[in-house]
């Protein structure tokens, strides 16, 4: 099993619009990196699980827990001119970007902040908190993944 950390924009999807979603489901679109594209496509198995990570806000932090309920297909986002996420050179022949299906597992009890993680000294590897890292998908290790949650 792969641990991940994605991060969204709460006021564009948080936390509780993956909830609300039917069966709590829900494709991540829009990866226009192809680092995390690859991750994605390449890495992200059935079954893996996501720290659910609200960026760009008062107080970023990681907030949920989601897992990988369908593997890498192509972003069809990309192939639709009237979508924000649209991609000219990008086709269904051959899809420039990817997407995975992602299910709420559940709300942490409180959000364990960016501020928080970056005190952390067994976090120092952690490629969130690297300074000049702006992946929206990050993989975390066992190791890391276990320590983050004895915070909560």
């Amino acid at each position: 099993m792969n641990y991940w950390l994605m991060k969204s924009e709460p006021d564009t999807f948080g936390i509780n619009d993956l909830y609300n979603k039917p069966n709590q489901t829900e494709h991540w679109d829009g990866v226009r990196n192809y680092q995390a594209r690859n991750m994605m496509r390449d890495d992200m198995k059935l079954g893996d699980l996501i720290f659910f990570y609200h960026s760009n806000c008062d107080e970023p932090g990681i907030v949920g827990i989601m897992e990988v309920v369908k593997e890498g297909y192509p972003d069809f986002s990309a192939f639709d001119p009237y979508d924000k996420h649209f991609d000219p050179k990008s086709d269904p022949e051959h899809p420039r970007w990817i997407m995975v299906d992602v299910k709420y597992i559940r709300t942490l009890s409180r959000t364990i902040t960016l501020k928080e993680l970056k005190l952390q000294e067994q976090l120092t590897d952690l490629a969130l908190i690297r300074r000049g890292n702006r992946l929206s998908i990050i993989p975390v290790s066992k190791d890391q993944w276990e320590f983050i949650l004895s915070l909560e």
